[in-house]
């Protein structure tokens, strides 16, 4: 585990843009696995930036997103296929057959997560992109006593939903569950890079990366693969001196 800690949010966008740009110019039909919420934003942007100013073309790559949220259309702009059509692929010159996010709006969600899951298995991710939540879940996967490989459907835990009521107009406008890839499906990833940013992660990040391997802590389980890549700010790796 290589662990980055940046003074500005800047350097830290940059670092990890960089990252996305030298594997697209080293492996032309790279797979990425992608990320939503306030944390990459930053990053998407730079990605975006650089992309122009180094001529990268995304037509040979494939992207798979960590989750979605259950009863939101792609065209609702909380969806996180809005999200990312409005911070990246709209930028980019990526085809839309090549970007997969879980379909939120599937009649049959275990269906849903068995299609999702079946085309994680064709080609795993060469890089996967990570933010982590303030329980210590990863993608939707949240505590609990077992935790699930592969895609699946997961109720939201209360302070997961609270933490994302700053996006939607209310609290009950947040759905209350959301498919997801499992952590056994994010592990098969060649490359894991999870950012962090903010003081009130601190604790959460030393215990993740620090603590016992549990499943009442997700993150944790990034212990255990090769080769994870952690971006930091300096208030959320405070701890970690």
């Amino acid at each position: 585990m290589k662990i980055h800690v940046f003074d500005t949010s800047e350097q830290l966008d940059r670092f990890a843009a960089d990252l996305f740009i030298d594997l697209i110019k080293s492996k032309p039909d790279a797979v990425l696995g992608l990320a939503t919420g306030s944390t990459p934003v930053g990053i998407y942007a730079k990605i975006v930036e650089q992309a122009k100013q180094q001529n990268v073309s995304f037509g040979g790559v494939t992207t798979y997103n960590l989750d979605e949220y259950v009863g939101l259309t792609p065209d609702n702009d909380q969806s996180y296929a809005y999200y990312m059509n409005q911070h990246l692929f709209s930028h980019i010159d990526i085809s839309p057959e090549r970007t997969h996010l879980p379909n939120g709006m599937a009649s049959d969600p275990q269906a849903e997560c068995a299609r999702y899951e079946a085309m994680l298995e064709e080609r795993h991710a060469d890089i996967q992109l990570l933010g982590l939540g303030h329980n210590g879940h990863i993608g939707f996967n949240e505590p609990d006593s077992a935790l699930s490989a592969g895609t699946h459907v997961v109720k939201l835990k209360n302070e997961t939903r609270e933490a994302n009521a700053r996006f939607f107009a209310s609290m009950d406008e947040v759905p209350a569950a959301a498919f997801t890839m499992g952590v056994g499906s994010i592990l098969k990833a060649n490359t894991i890079l999870l950012v962090v940013r903010g003081a009130e992660k601190a604790s959460i990040v030393k215990e993740a990366l620090t603590g016992p391997v549990t499943t009442q802590v997700p993150a944790s389980l990034l212990q255990t693969h090769p080769r994870v890549i952690v971006l930091l700010d300096r208030e959320a790796g405070r701890m970690l001196v």
